[in-house]
């Protein structure tokens, strides 16, 4: 795949955006309490990493395979109640502030589908803004399941 100058441009912005989700994810796990959330962060840090290295190949001239199976959401039991505490406020700052950040991502992929020449690119850049919207909605599970989304 020959990229253009833009393509290239978008790439490294993805890829900046990439770097911050995986460095957030990474931080809030050490930082959360419920040890649920500390292994969400975790798994999504993972993904986000595999998003960080398709957009390598992709910097390299390699369009790869995309795995079109749905992803699995997890399902998450109740670790807080209504009641406002210490712990819950910081695991929802957590919540709040990944949950933005996906929300910000997912738009960046949704302009770059669009910039984007290769059928394929397009495509796995789609891929990846659709797992970006699961991250978010596996957040929004937790917050919810949690009292912390209103």
């Amino acid at each position: 795949m020959n990229l253009t100058q833009k393509e290239k441009s978008l790439l490294k912005e993805l890829k900046g955006q990439e770097q911050l989700c995986i460095d957030k994810y990474t931080r809030h796990s050490q930082c959360a309490v419920d040890p649920q959330l500390k292994g969400l962060f975790s798994m999504i840090a993972d993904h986000e990493q595999k998003h960080f290295d398709t957009l390598t190949q992709m910097e390299n001239g390699t369009v790869p395979s995309v795995n079109n199976q749905p992803e699995a959401l997890p399902t998450f039991s109740s670790t807080y109640s209504t009641v406002e505490t210490e712990d819950k406020k910081n695991d929802c700052y957590l919540c709040t502030d990944v949950l933005s950040t996906e929300k910000h991502a997912s738009s960046l992929y949704d302009t770059c589908v669009f910039e984007f020449n290769d059928t394929g690119a397009r495509d796995v850049l789609n891929h990846i803004q659709k797992e970006e919207q699961n991250h978010g909605k596996m957040i929004y599970d937790y917050m919810s399941v949690n009292n912390m989304y209103n």
